[in-house]
């Protein structure tokens, strides 16, 4: 057994990993209502994979990395205002702390998750149609981050899959990407260290409205733009 292992932090971690069975979904939106890069809508399969309950804390970035630049602090915010590029430098770190595998989740498996998997209700948002019940937006977050797992989870037991800070995925973002992407597992992984690479984040955030918030929206930012409403979600392969 590796010494270094961080045996309660792994403990932590993998208590608060939810299992989501693999299955399909329509993913996306209509072509006639929605922005081209949500279209066309298609059927997505899935393996099953396992997900973090919360958003990433500062807590945990800090056990980790010794200390965030987070512009809204505290143990249990998610951990904010840092880029693509430095949560995967964290994830590297986290694993070699953890022994595990932890990474980003794909854009596929954050917008199955987000509608709740094989037991999704079919909600606008992440575990409602009344976004208020769910998440931090723009009309009630005061425009700041707030405390993990304070508003109504959703079908999975996720948290702040909706609003709250914005999360990253493993994908490249790509407004085409739906018309040729595979339907089996996607991923639209691309990593380049020129700094005009997006990457596509999810969830909306604090400073999101209702329209911007649906569970099949996309957004993007450079992989290296440090932003305070921007953070991340863990998951596992299983």
């Amino acid at each position: 057994m590796n010494s270094n292992i961080d045996i309660e932090l792994k403990h932590k971690l993998l208590g608060e990993m939810v299992l989501v069975e693999g299955g399909c979904f329509e993913m996306g939106g209509i072509c006639a209502e929605q922005p081209k890069c949500v279209h066309p809508k298609r059927t997505v399969t899935l393996d099953d994979f396992y997900i973090g309950r919360y958003e990433v804390t500062q807590g945990v970035f800090d056990s980790v990395l010794g200390g965030s630049n987070a512009y809204f602090q505290g143990e249990n915010y998610p951990v904010n205002n840092l880029s693509w590029q430095q949560a995967k430098y964290f994830i590297t770190k986290l694993n070699l702390k953890t022994g595990l595998e932890f990474r980003l989740p794909t854009e596929a498996e954050w917008e199955f998750a987000a509608k709740g998997g094989n037991n999704s209700e079919n909600y606008i948002f992440s575990g409602s149609n009344n976004l208020d019940d769910v998440g931090w937006f723009v009309k009630n977050s005061d425009n700041q981050a707030h405390q993990v797992g304070l508003k109504q989870a959703n079908e999975l037991g996720l948290y702040d899959m909706t609003g709250n800070v914005g999360e990253m995925t493993e994908d490249a973002y790509n407004a085409d990407y739906y018309q040729y992407g595979p339907k089996l597992n996607p991923v639209n992984a691309l990593d380049s260290k020129h700094h005009l690479a997006y990457k596509s984040v999810r969830g909306g955030s604090f400073a999101y409205d209702n329209n911007e918030s649906e569970n099949f929206r996309r957004d993007s930012a450079s992989q290296s733009a440090v932003m305070p409403d921007i953070g991340l979600r863990l998951v596992l392969s299983k």
